[in-house]
């Protein structure tokens, strides 16, 4: 795998459709609105990009790949993924889904491929491995795999000559279940990266949304999060006392609590200030005891931001 830089950015909230940046977050982004986002991103280093062929259908993937295809393929990392759920689309072929991808994207090999859910282990695990022999995928990950599933699918793959390397689950200071259930363990003991997906819960950790701002009301966001805005202000309250004390936002502290867990958050970037906010954060260290008052502040909140595509990672 390439080397990865401290936080990957991710384009769920780009385009419009189907599962895409309009529905799920009340969006509306195009390539106009997001170039500079992304070229102010690559000029900082941030370089990897995650996205997935049923975000928008497609649309996201069309939106990166306009991008990509106008910077040096050795200087970008391209995380994409293949989702069960879609897969009668493309003829049930795990192959003809990731080639789409690379066509949208302009590439012709993909850094990371994930399973996106595991919907059918023993069924999808395996039709990575010809992937990965012929070259078109570098690195293999799965995503919202509880433990059992996780361990189940590289032993899949080892029988293949391959092996998970990398693991994409919802992890935040709301939803700590990767770690509680050993899958971070797992993942150091086996030399896999996690990547922490909804480190801000989709804004909710941000610092923008409270009781008196909360989401418009067009989105998912809006459904899943307003109703439990009231229990995490004093969460965000205490991020934003941590932040202060190192010059940082409330975003920021969510962000470099995950880094300092020992994951990759992926940060969606929809304004070219997020890109900055994701550089600052992955330049501060926070102390023991401010993760660990981060962390018991979350669990007083007693809420629960598990959405209808995950399960608690038991």
């Amino acid at each position: 795998m390439k080397k990865l830089p401290k936080i990957a950015l991710g384009a769920w909230s780009w385009g419009t459709g189907m599962a895409g940046g309009d529905q799920v977050f009340g969006n509306n982004l195009g390539e106009q609105e997001l170039k500079p986002i992304f070229d102010a991103a690559m000029s900082q280093g941030l370089n990897m990009w995650d996205t997935a062929t049923v975000y928008g259908m497609g649309s996201s993937e069309d939106i990166l790949g306009s991008f990509v295809k106008g910077v040096k393929r050795e200087d970008v990392i391209i995380s994409t993924k293949f989702t069960p759920q879609i897969a009668e689309m493309y003829d049930n072929s795990m192959k003809k889904m990731a080639d789409a991808s690379m066509k949208r994207l302009y590439i012709d090999d993909i850094d990371i491929y994930w399973i996106h859910n595991p919907a059918d282990v023993e069924r999808w695990t395996p039709q990575l491995a010809p992937l990965v022999k012929n070259g078109k995928v570098k690195a293999v990950g799965v995503s919202n795999h509880n433990l059992a599933e996780l361990k189940r699918a590289n032993k899949i793959l080892s029988g293949l000559g391959c092996k998970i390397e990398a693991v994409q689950n919802h992890f935040s200071l709301l939803n700590r279940s990767s770690e509680a259930s050993g899958i971070l363990d797992y993942c150091k003991e086996n030399d896999i990266t996690f990547f922490a997906y909804m480190v801000l819960e989709q804004g909710a950790l941000s610092g923008k949304y409270d009781t008196r701002h909360p989401f418009p009301e067009v989105s998912d966001r809006a459904k899943s999060y307003n109703p439990i805005l009231p229990q995490m202000e004093e969460l965000t309250g205490l991020m934003k006392e941590i932040g202060e004390a190192h010059g940082i936002s409330v975003a920021q502290v969510g962000t470099a609590w995950a880094i300092n867990k020992g994951t990759v958050p992926i940060i969606g970037v929809t304004k070219v200030n997020h890109v900055e906010d994701a550089v600052k954060a992955a330049g501060v260290t926070l102390t023991n005891d401010e993760i660990s008052r981060l962390e018991s502040m979350a669990d007083k909140a007693n809420v629960s931001t598990i959405r209808e595509w995950e399960k608690k990672m038991e």
